[in-house]
């Protein structure tokens, strides 16, 4: 496999399968609130600990990080999102914006990412290679925010387990 297509299987294959798996986690959220009768925004502001970001910008960090793992690596730009959600209805649109850009990629688009000089705001003028940002951070942070966001669900009694959280798998007999 060249190198590009593993980039390219990351960030818009295995990225939209799990943001759709996200999908489908608020919506099993949904039915439970009203089962409970709660409102659904209670969700939507839940956390794990007091120092966490609550589920809305778990969902918000999970989508950011996608678009920019996309961007960062193949020298795209971006779409932007403010963090204006405050719905279960705005968190799917802006879920299904984020899978909508990532769908618009092809594996050409990542050739030469090895390279690429990576940096974020948050690193103070260093940079990373495109080779590592993918492994040392493109990926485990996609999946911390991610595994977060089905954590707090599950915290608060939403009945959602790890078939759930991974979603339909590619096996074969």
């Amino acid at each position: 496999m060249k190198p590009e297509s593993s980039a390219f299987h990351f960030v818009c294959h295995q990225q939209v399968h799990t943001l759709k798996n996200l999908i489908h986690l608020l919506d099993k959220a949904a039915p439970y609130a009203d089962t409970k009768k709660f409102d659904y925004s209670v969700l939507l502001q839940a956390r794990l600990a007091p120092d966490m970001f609550p589920l809305m910008r778990q969902i918000q960090i999970t989508c950011d990080t996608a678009k920019f793992n996309a961007a960062r690596l193949s020298g795209k730009t971006a779409p932007s999102h403010p963090d204006e959600e405050k719905t279960l209805a705005d968190a799917k649109a802006r879920i299904q914006s984020v899978i909508s850009y990532l769908e618009g990629f092809q594996a050409a688009d990542f050739e030469g990412f090895q390279e690429r000089k990576v940096t974020n705001a948050r690193w103070d003028g260093k940079w990373m290679t495109g080779a590592d940002y993918l492994m040392q951070y493109a990926i485990p942070n996609f999946f911390f925010h991610t595994a977060t966001a089905y954590n707090i669900l599950r915290h608060n009694g939403v009945e959602i387990g790890k078939k759930d959280y991974l979603g339909t798998l590619s096996l074969r007999s």
